[in-house]
């Protein structure tokens, strides 16, 4: 089985403090400690364990930089197989649609039974795992914390929807499936992974190894472009109930009486 997983480095919550920068254009990016996004770390953990059971190779994909290089080879210290860096000056800017394209263009170029994005990246949208299954016209399936192989062309997905609740579903392959955390968990990466790939090549495509056209994706070809960023003013702060239980119970429903969340 050949699994393609999509990956993108980005700031690390954990180690920054993110502030937006003075003319409100984008975060302040100097000085910052990035890492692979959470989502996408869940699913290379995925497809190495349907490896392991399955057999096959699992390649990480990203779009990015010479930077986004250390991401990749993250991922391959943690056990896939191969990487492969999309980079291109055409590719800066993309909005979502630009980035499936160029993920569906690098998908064509292989032959991959199952093709792995995060749930969501660091803007938050979750929308190009849905536009890279479009694109490739394929089934997709979002929200996936749990997958159990059933034959060489279909697998039973569990998906996590509204209220808690779960749903299964049979989908055939191939397939794109955005992975949600909790799904497993991720092994840990040593320094003995991360020195055995340091000096692995890594392939790098561009916009003309691709065949995507520079108009149609970068700034020149998105159709979404963030304008600005801001950070919410604060509310008034919330009111502590003080008390024994039956008094704090009492003084809560007086209060749900009058802001009318009770009659």
């Amino acid at each position: 089985m050949e699994i393609l997983v999509c990956i993108k480095r980005v700031p690390d919550t954990a180690e920054n403090e993110i502030t937006v920068n003075k003319t409100g254009s984008d975060i302040e990016r100097d000085d910052l400690v990035y890492s692979v996004n959470e989502w996408d770390n869940y699913a290379v953990e995925e497809a190495i364990q349907i490896i392991d059971k399955a057999g096959g190779n699992v390649t990480v994909v990203t779009v990015g930089e010479d930077d986004s290089e250390e991401v990749l080879r993250r991922e391959m210290a943690m056990g896939a197989n191969n990487g492969l860096l999309l980079k291109d000056d055409a590719f800066k800017g993309s909005d979502g649609k630009g980035v499936a394209a160029i993920l569906t263009a690098a998908v064509k170029k292989g032959k991959y039974d199952l093709i792995f994005t995060g749930a969501q990246a660091d803007a938050g949208g979750a929308e190009v795992g849905g536009m890279l299954a479009a694109m490739l016209d394929v089934p997709y399936a979002s929200l996936v914390n749990k997958i159990e192989i059933l034959n060489d062309k279909t697998l039973k997905v569990g998906r996590e929807i509204e209220g808690g609740n779960q749903e299964m579903s049979e989908i055939s392959m191939p397939c794109v499936l955005s992975i949600q955390t909790g799904i497993n968990e991720p092994r840990y990466v040593g320094i003995r992974g991360i020195r055995k790939v340091a000096s692995v090549e890594i392939p790098v495509m561009s916009a003309s190894d691709l065949g995507v056209a520079a108009g149609a994706v970068g700034d020149a070809g998105a159709k979404v472009k963030r304008v600005d960023y801001f950070v919410p003013a604060l509310g008034e702060g919330a009111e502590m109930l003080e008390g024994s239980t039956e008094e704090i119970a009492i003084k809560l429903i007086e209060l749900l009486k009058a802001k009318g969340g009770l009659k």
